[in-house]
């Protein structure tokens, strides 16, 4: 495991999860193993550990114990993936939306602009769609729709206008081809910044995040248990903005529904403000910077 990823606001999330030493506990992007291992030191004997990774190099990083139960698989299909081994609800759940280090290192991966390689960014390798494949195929006007929605970039019908200008004349299949095809729209002074932002809306589109982000949410409400814990951290604003409006309305849209008597219908319930990572962890791990920690508990039906 060492040098794939290191988790982030470990102790901070083990205590957000409030964790039973019998119960069930579910982390839905296993990575390296980091946020797992912190949750088995803290169950017994009888309790039980369920992670979630559609990357197979994840596989690798898993301990030797009986108590933990890997499902290789997306996180949009919680639900139906726990009740394939007849567990209907579980005490807490973890999800740290972070990209792991071991990608952004691994050059042949193609999420990293450090590096020329394949431009490729498939979280599972078997997936048909990679970043190449939108640069090459996606129209116009949906290039500028992922560039301005999950990039947040400035001028993206430009950017987007550039691409499918260049690709007429060349192949856009590694990413310094597509870094020199964007270079008139680089601010000098903000080349890293940009960069990262084009990278990470060409990833969202690969891997389905956002849609995946709203079925494990949908879900997470209905598997846990009565008082469970949902534990996200995020990375960027898009990430963000669902996690705090599921956590505190139920929908996404962030409004609170109602019923006549003024009670609210959501099943969820945010616990204390976001959580980000102290200075120490900051200086010891310059990839936390931007992560931001939420908490909400299962409402108990007091009917």
């Amino acid at each position: 495991m060492n040098g794939y990823h290191t988790p982030v606001m470990l102790e901070e999330s083990m205590e957000a999860l409030n964790i039973k030493p019998d119960g069930i506990y579910v982390d839905c992007t296993f990575g390296g193993g980091g946020h797992s291992r912190g949750i088995l030191s803290r169950l017994g004997k009888d309790g039980m550990l369920v992670a979630f990774d559609q990357d197979a190099d994840a596989q690798d990083n898993l301990p030797d114990d009986e108590r933990i139960l890997f499902i290789r698989s997306n996180f949009r299909f919680i639900r139906s993936q726990l009740r394939a081994y007849s567990i209907d609800r579980v005490d807490g759940i973890l999800a740290d939306l972070g990209v792991s280090s071991h990608h952004f290192d691994d050059p042949e991966r193609g999420f990293s602009f450090r590096f020329d390689a394949p431009l490729d960014m498939r979280m599972n390798v078997k997936a048909p769609l990679s970043a190449a494949k939108i640069v090459a195929e996606y129209p116009q006007e949906e290039l500028t729709r992922l560039f301005r929605d999950y990039g947040e970039l400035q001028s993206p019908h430009k950017i987007a206008a550039q691409i499918v200008e260049a690709r007429k004349n060349e192949t856009i299949d590694t990413t310094f081809k597509l870094m020199k095809v964007v270079e008139r729209f680089t601010p000098k002074r903000e080349q890293t910044k940009f960069l990262a932002k084009l990278f990470q809306a060409l990833r969202i589109e690969v891997n389905g995040e956002m849609e995946a982000l709203r079925m494990m949410l949908e879900q997470s409400a209905k598997v846990l248990k009565e008082d469970g814990r949902l534990v996200v951290i995020t990375y960027h604003s898009l990430e963000d903005r669902l996690v705090k409006n599921f956590m505190r309305s139920g929908n996404f849209e962030g409004v609170v529904h109602r019923d006549i008597y003024g009670n609210s219908s959501t099943l969820l319930e945010p616990l204390g403000k976001p959580v980000v990572p102290s200075l120490v962890e900051l200086e010891a791990n310059s990839r936390s910077r931007s992560a931001k920690l939420r908490t909400a508990r299962k409402k108990v039906d007091e009917k």
